[in-house]
């Protein structure tokens, strides 16, 4: 039963980012499909589920971007612009499509880590 879930948080604030909107693609050369749009719950998490289920999920090339400044900006921070981390693009590879796949985001408007979670 494979999928592919999300979640981020804001280490500026200490909180689930709440309302980020992410973009879920597929890469496939310069070829950019893109397959959701959405925007974080109350947990930092996609409200329906995982981003791509048992059905969905397929061996290839995806990018998730987390649009940083805008959280931030609609929390009341101050950014300079050009901001200093705009939107964060994640490219990452699934290669086995009955696999789970985590990808959280540790995200502040200066730094931003990722990992493959469980």
């Amino acid at each position: 039963m494979g999928h592919l879930s999300t979640h981020v948080l804001d280490t500026m604030n200490g909180c689930p980012a709440a309302g980020m909107k992410v973009t879920l693609q597929r890469v496939n050369g310069a070829n950019v499909e893109t397959i959701k749009t959405l925007t974080l719950n109350h947990d930092g998490r996609n409200d329906g589920g995982p981003l791509l289920d048992a059905s969905s999920m397929a061996v290839g090339c995806y990018r998730l971007v987390f649009e940083v400044a805008d959280y931030f900006r609609g929390r009341g921070v101050e950014l300079p612009e050009p901001p200093f981390i705009d939107a964060v693009p994640l490219d990452f590879g699934i290669a086995d499509a009955q696999g789970h796949y985590h990808v959280p985001l540790l995200v502040s408007p200066w730094t931003y880590s990722t990992y493959r979670g469980s």
